[in-house]
């Protein structure tokens, strides 16, 4: 705790009675104070309204409901309230100091607790609510923060600034409360009663569970319509294991129709007791994977007992008095704190509360040991402090004066005591004394030769690494030691069914009665192959690498089903065991092997269509064939692709020529020459000339062909005089 050093209340006394010591935490209506009392010497927490506050009627009229409120419980599990006072500078509250720390804490240092846990922890805080409802007060700020547990381990449920008496408020009260833990009906503003704390409870057990709240959100107000919208989740949801009756009272407890609750803190407290009767040691243990200390640390002692066993759980390093954890500084204590607090474990023999005797005195007016009523010279009976030596009755003949002093007198005899209590028979102490040091003799001697012959006497563990297990429990044997089970263990080094070692080590010294463990060689450790086949090489890689293998030698092969960079085979093969590190080679697919495409042009149709097949290609015939001045009829006159690669089942198609286009000659007789030429050239036909006497006039005067048709491309022949 560090004290804020420009604080001016530091080391003043408020109304001449409480010195104010330090300053714990401060809020948006208080500032809680650690206080003493000075006329009673105590320490106290000391809650100072703000400065501003202090002088608004509402505010004050809310802390005098509160120190009324509080002050008229007074229950080992609430905290209690000393006084309260209003003046000039000033409206506090003095409330009891909690030498501890908080719930909150708990949670965020232990939290998810176990069932065991949570309901030790709850028990307490729902009999000091049960007190409250039974006195007709409703806390309606239930929250961890608002639950204080002392150093001893009580627990106590502070900060009743929220109740109200609920025979003297209405429905319409203001919304208050801590949004995380709010019941639906609060939010809907139709009031709280009893049932409200049951709801927050159950918000509270739900977060003991699982280490988290329920509902949460960005703003208060989405927080604030989840507990009106939606159902608490089970808390086996986020903690698997835990028994299905920790969901049941969960959903029972946070039910968003108040009457489907349970009705009052008094009404729980027996269903809790019930379900921790029923529950077995298993389930009261599941769940609870504790952050930090022992989870035995917050065992308690049975609820609901009669003496009211503190909880054992001892923090260190807290003093958290009473302050109003609605009001807390920073984020509310719903946050973790810079100097977390560690649950540590409880002490062997946590303190109970003993039931007082029937009698405290020996001189108390009531006869307890004979249950003898006396009575008076009336006859009636009498109550306490009557006086025994009065009312005694006076033997006959004496005065009251001798009466008195007879009385005396056989007060006096009573007290001497008629059995002298000396020493015992010198001889027979001497006998006592001598058999005493006799057994105390024998026992050293026993314990010298345990310690230094026996079995507790130190030796030298034997190596006996690469001996057999029999030779190993020779060796062991002969050194005197016990010998422990023997452990079998994977070795790379040693054969299997030999020592690899021994626990403990060789050469190390202990007493022989501690066993010695043998350890056996299992042989190396044996990684079973993975199938990698369809793998990309990169997935292979890892696969192997994960299964304690290596990548060895990886080819590359044409494979027509696997794709490029897959693996296609690998050695050894999958399912085979190896050591740690042992290679295995790969082989990848580079994808389909290309396939040239051969040229069939001027090849008949069957001899291309066998060409292809030959080289694992596929032919397919163009449907019509074109005519071809140069290519045969039934030959290739053109393919696709022409050239290039195609891989296994490829298609090439093929263009079939049906032959030349059979074209009418005309008749150029008598032309000129070069008329005639052109005329046939344009026709497709090629031209011979054949002059006759010299061609001198240039004229046609004979062809051949005439007048018929002739294939395209074809030869005429002119005769030129």
């Amino acid at each position: 705790m560090q004290d804020e050093p420009l604080d001016p209340l530091i080391g003043a006394t408020i109304d001449d009675r409480y010195l104010v010591l330090a300053k714990v935490a401060r809020g948006g209506m208080s500032t809680v104070y650690l206080a003493k009392d000075i006329r009673l010497n105590r320490n106290i927490a000391l809650k100072i309204l703000h400065p501003h506050l202090a002088t608004d009627n509402a505010f004050i009229e809310r802390l005098q409901r509160e120190a009324w409120s509080a002050a008229s419980l007074s229950h080992p599990h609430v905290v209690q309230i000393h006084d309260h006072g209003v003046g000039a500078a000033h409206a506090y509250l003095v409330l009891e100091y909690i030498d501890g720390h908080t719930l909150r804490e708990v949670i965020n240092s232990s939290a998810p607790l176990t069932p065991r846990q949570a309901l030790d922890l709850l028990d307490p805080i729902v009999e000091g609510l049960a007190a409250a409802h039974a006195a007709g007060l409703v806390h309606r700020d239930v929250k961890p923060e608002n639950v204080l547990i002392s150093r001893s381990g009580w627990v106590k449920i502070g900060d009743f600034g929220l109740s109200r008496a609920v025979t003297t408020t209405t429905n319409t009260a203001t919304l208050l409360g801590t949004v995380g833990y709010i019941a639906p009906e609060l939010v809907n503003g139709d009031g709280g009663d009893a049932r409200s704390d049951i709801y927050s409870a159950g918000i509270m057990l739900y977060e003991l569970l699982t280490g988290e709240q329920p509902f949460r959100g960005k703003i208060p107000i989405a927080v604030a319509m989840q507990h009106v919208r939606d159902d608490a989740p089970p808390p086996s949801a986020a903690v698997p294991g835990l028994p299905a009756e920790m969901d049941e009272l969960v959903r029972y407890m946070t039910e968003k129709d108040p009457d489907h609750r349970p009705a009052n803190g008094a009404s729980l407290l027996e269903d809790l007791r019930h379900i921790r009767r029923t529950l077995t040691p298993e389930e009261l243990d599941a769940g609870g994977t504790r952050r930090h200390g022992n989870p035995a640390a917050l065992s308690a002692a049975t609820p609901g007992s009669a003496d009211t066993e503190a909880l054992s759980a001892a923090v260190d390093g807290f003093a958290t008095p009473l302050g109003n954890p609605t009001e807390a500084i920073d984020n509310g204590g719903a946050g973790d704190q810079a100097n977390g607090t560690t649950v540590i474990d409880a002490p062997l023999y946590p303190t109970s509360v003993i039931p007082a005797a029937n009698r405290l005195y020996v001189d108390d007016a009531a006869d307890t040991a004979t249950n003898t009523p006396h009575f008076g010279a009336a006859g009636t009976e009498s109550g306490a402090g009557v006086d025994h030596e009065s009312a005694e009755i006076a033997p006959a003949g004496l005065s009251k004066r001798e009466a008195r002093a007879a009385a005396k007198d056989r007060a006096k005899a009573a007290a001497r005591p008629i059995t002298t209590l000396g020493s015992a028979h010198p001889r027979r102490r001497a006998a006592i004394w001598i058999l005493v040091v006799a057994v105390l003799g024998l026992l050293l001697a026993a314990a010298g030769w345990f310690l230094a012959l026996g079995p507790g006497a130190l030796a030298t563990v034997p190596n006996v690494h690469n001996k057999t297990v029999g030779q190993a429990q020779v060796l062991i044997q002969d050194q005197g030691f016990e010998l422990a089970a023997t452990s079998e263990v994977f070795n790379e080094k040693t054969a299997a069914g030999l020592v690899v070692d021994t626990d403990p080590t060789a050469g190390t010294e202990q007493r022989k009665f501690r066993g010695v463990t043998i350890l056996v060689s299992r042989g190396p450790v044996l990684y079973p192959v993975a199938a990698l086949a369809g793998k990309t090489l990169a997935d292979a890689k890892a696969a192997l690498a994960g299964g304690h293998l290596a990548v060895g030698a990886v080819a590359e092969a044409f494979d027509e089903k696997a794709k490029a960079g897959t693996v296609v085979s690998q050695n050894p093969q999958p399912g085979t065991e190896f050591r740690s590190g042992t290679k295995v080679d790969l082989v990848v697919s580079k994808g389909p092997k290309p396939i040239p495409v051969p040229s069939l042009v001027g090849r008949t149709s069957a001899d291309a269509q066998s060409a292809l097949k030959g080289v694992g290609l596929v032919a397919a015939v163009a449907p019509d064939q074109v005519n071809s001045a140069t290519v045969p009829a039934g030959s290739v006159v053109s393919q696709s692709p022409g050239d290039g690669t195609l891989t296994a089942g490829g298609k090439v198609t093929l263009t079939i020529s049906k032959g030349p286009k059979m074209v009418m000659v005309p008749d150029v007789v008598g032309k000129q020459v070069d008329a005639a030429r052109a005329q046939l050239e344009a026709l497709g036909f090629k031209v011979k000339v054949e002059n006759v006497f010299g061609g001198f006039f240039g004229t046609v005067r004979f062809q051949d062909p005439q007048g018929v048709e002739a294939p395209e491309g074809s030869t005429v022949t002119l005769r030129v005089i």
